[in-house]
C-alpha cells in the first residue's frame, strides 16, 4: 500500500485521445490552453503556465523577479529541497527560517527579525518562498504584511495545496507567483508537471516564453535569451483536464482520510496531528501525519515506520529540515527547534484518495497494533 498513489477518474481518457486523434502529442495544444484556464480559475489567479514540473515553476519565478548570483532569498528549512534548489540554481544564498507550531510552516515572527538582519548587513532579500506543507496554509496574513512591508516579492510554494484555502481565498493567490505541482503523488496528478501562477500577464506570457527555450519570434532560430525546456506536453495536460473536473471530490476524501486517523488515533497518549489553527485555514490534508512521543507511546518513528514496512504500508518520515541537510549546512539558518523536533517525530500516513475504507481499517489496525 502506498502513501499517495496516482488517482485516475476515467474522465482523462476524453482528452488524451483527443489529443492522439488530432495528433497534438507534442508540447502545446489545446488541452494546455484548457487546463491553464481552469487551474487559474480554480486558484483565483487571472494567469497559469503549465510546466514540467513544480520545480521549474519556483525557478522561472525566481529569474522573473531578477535574482542572481548574490543575492539572497529567504525560505522555509522545514521543506523538500525542490523548494530550495532553484534559489541555487541562479547562484543566489538560500536564507531559512524554522516554523511555527501552529502550522509547522514558515514562522513569520522569525521571518520579520530574519529580513531586520539580513537588511542590517547591507543584504536585502530579492525573494520569500513559503510553504503550504502538507496541504495546510501557512500564515499568509502575516507573511504578507511583512513582506510588503519590507518590499519584498512572495513565491508561494503551493506544490503539496492545491484546494486549500487561507481566510476564503485559494492559497496561490497571495503571492507575486506561486508553484503547483502534479507529481505522481500529489492531490491530482498529470504523471508529471507543474504550474505557474500569477495575475500578472506580463510574467506569465515571460514565463512561456523562457520555459520555451525562450525562441525569439523570427523566421529563423534566433535567441536572445536563455532559454528552458520546461513547457508541459498537450497529452499530459489532457490528464490535467480530467483530473481538475474531479479535484473537489479528491479534496474531500483526503479531509475525510485525515478525520479518520484523527478520530481513531487522537486520543492515543503521545500522539498527535497538525491541525488547522482557526476558521482561517482549510487544509487539503495531502497527507495525514502524526508526531509520535516515544516516552508516552513506548515507539518511535523508526520504530513504526519498520513495522508498517513488514506489512508492506509505505509511511514516511516529515521532511528533514534543509538546514541539516549536507549541502544546505553553510547556508544562515534561523531556528526555535521545532522542524527538527518535527523531523524527529512526524510519520506521514497512508493518505491516497484511492484507498477504501478496508485499507484504512488495516492500516489502523496494525497502527494500533504497536501504540497503545
Amino acid at each position: 500500500m502506498y502513501l499517495s498513489s496516482p488517482h485516475m477518474s476515467g474522465r482523462e481518457m476524453k482528452y488524451i485521445s483527443e489529443a492522439f486523434d488530432q495528433n497534438w502529442v507534442a508540447p502545446l495544444g489545446p488541452n494546455v490552453d484548457a487546463f491553464e484556464m481552469s487551474l487559474a480559475s480554480y486558484c483565483d489567479v487571472k494567469h497559469a503556465a503549465a510546466l514540467s514540473s513544480g520545480t521549474a515553476a519556483i525557478h522561472l519565478s525566481l529569474i522573473l523577479l531578477g535574482v542572481e548570483r548574490g543575492d539572497e532569498v529567504i525560505t522555509s528549512s522545514f521543506t523538500f529541497s525542490a523548494t530550495v534548489n532553484p534559489i541555487v540554481y541562479q547562484g543566489a544564498l538560500p536564507v531559512f527560517v524554522d516554523s511555527e507550531s501552529a502550522t509547522w510552516n514558515m514562522d513569520p515572527a522569525i521571518l520579520e527579525k530574519v529580513i531586520k538582519d539580513r537588511i542590517a548587513k547591507g543584504k536585502k532579500p530579492k525573494a520569500i518562498i513559503p510553504v503550504h506543507l502538507y496541504g495546510m496554509p501557512a500564515n499568509m496574513g502575516e507573511i504578507m504584511r511583512i513582506a510588503n512591508e519590507y518590499g519584498i516579492p512572495v513565491i508561494e510554494d503551493a506544490a503539496e495545496a492545491l484546494g486549500s484555502r487561507y481566510k476564503g481565498r485559494p492559497v496561490g493567490s497571495f503571492g507575486i507567483m506561486a508553484a503547483l505541482s502534479f507529481n505522481g503523488n500529489k492531490i491530482i496528478t498529470t504523471s508529471g508537471g507543474g504550474a505557474l501562477l500569477s495575475d500578472q500577464e506580463e510574467m506569465v506570457t515571460k514565463a512561456r516564453f523562457l520555459a520555451t527555450q525562450a525562441r525569439d519570434k523570427a523566421p529563423h532560430y534566433q535567441h536572445t535569451h536563455i532559454g528552458y525546456n520546461y513547457r508541459m506536453s498537450n497529452v499530459l495536460a489532457g490528464i490535467g483536464r480530467g483530473q481538475m473536473e474531479v479535484i473537489d471530490d479528491r479534496v474531500k476524501r483526503r479531509r475525510e482520510t485525515f478525520r479518520f486517523y484523527k478520530e481513531h488515533l487522537g486520543k492515543i497518549e503521545g500522539v498527535s496531528f497538525v491541525e488547522e489553527p482557526d476558521d482561517s485555514y482549510f487544509s487539503n490534508h495531502w497527507l495525514t501525519t502524526i508526531l509520535i512521543d516515544p516516552e508516552k507511546t513506548g515507539i518511535s518513528r523508526e520504530m513504526l515506520q519498520t513495522e508498517m514496512e513488514k506489512e508492506n504500508i509505505e509511511t514516511r518520515p516529515l521532511w528533514k529540515p534543509m538546514h541539516l541537510q549536507p549541502f544546505f549546512a553553510h547556508c544562515p539558518a534561523h531556528l526555535n527547534g521545532v522542524s527538527e523536533e518535527l523531523f524527529a517525530k512526524g510519520l506521514c500516513l497512508p493518505s491516497g484518495t484511492n484507498m477504501s475504507d478496508d485499507d484504512l481499517a488495516r492500516v489502523l489496525d496494525i497502527i494500533h497494533k504497536h501504540l497503545h
